[in-house]
């Protein structure tokens, strides 16, 4: 029985230890992609690449396969971050209403289809889990291409990560996601800031 406790006990420690580096990679990228650091990207691949595994164990599928697609957007956002004039980082953009409102309705029919996928393979929460998901993907392809607007789609998201995560007895990483809602507020306004000083400019 003691080895069995042992065995549990050393079980944790190493995932708990894997959770503290990836939290720690994933708010050095938050912050240097409030920066418009491109290294950012660096630290998405790290965070990225623990969490694949970390939330498989606990069978938030959905979050785990949105991880696998994070770690291959932070290759794509490296690049696209050095497309800039004169080898200058990308300029801040904003979109319209209009194609905000299409990619939520595009984005919300795909919720309960995965939802309901992920279900069937026994994923706890996949509804929820489901829409954090399907709404990242999205958000995290404004976030490579430098629009303004994705740090409301992250305020929306990472309020709804910290219950979904503490729910899962993932505090650390709720912990994390607590601070994520504080600094997409600054990032907004960060952002918003640089991207009317560059409309000044033009």
């Amino acid at each position: 029985m003691h080895e069995i406790w042992l065995s549990i006990l050393n079980a944790w420690q190493a995932q708990s230890n894997l959770e503290v580096v990836a939290v720690m990679a994933a708010i050095l990228y938050l912050i240097l992609a409030i920066r418009e650091n491109i290294w950012c990207w660096l630290f998405a691949l790290i965070s990225t690449g623990i969490y694949i595994y970390l939330f498989q164990s606990v069978w938030l599928l959905s979050e785990s396969l949105l991880n696998i697609y994070y770690f291959v957007m932070a290759i794509y956002g490296w690049l696209k971050w050095r497309q800039g004039s004169n080898n200058e980082l990308l300029k801040i953009v904003s979109w319209p209403l209009k194609k905000h409102a299409t990619l939520i309705s595009m984005t919300g029919i795909l919720v309960p289809i995965l939802g309901f996928s992920m279900a069937k393979l026994g994923a706890q929460m996949p509804y929820l889990d489901a829409f954090t998901t399907c709404f990242a993907v999205l958000a995290t392809i404004m976030v490579a291409h430098k629009v303004l607007e994705n740090w409301h789609y992250w305020l929306v998201i990472n309020v709804i990560s910290v219950y979904l995560f503490i729910s899962k007895d993932l505090f650390l990483t709720a912990a994390m996601f607590v601070l994520y809602v504080i600094l997409t507020v600054v990032g907004y306004f960060k952002w918003k800031k640089k991207y009317a000083s560059q409309r000044e400019l033009v």
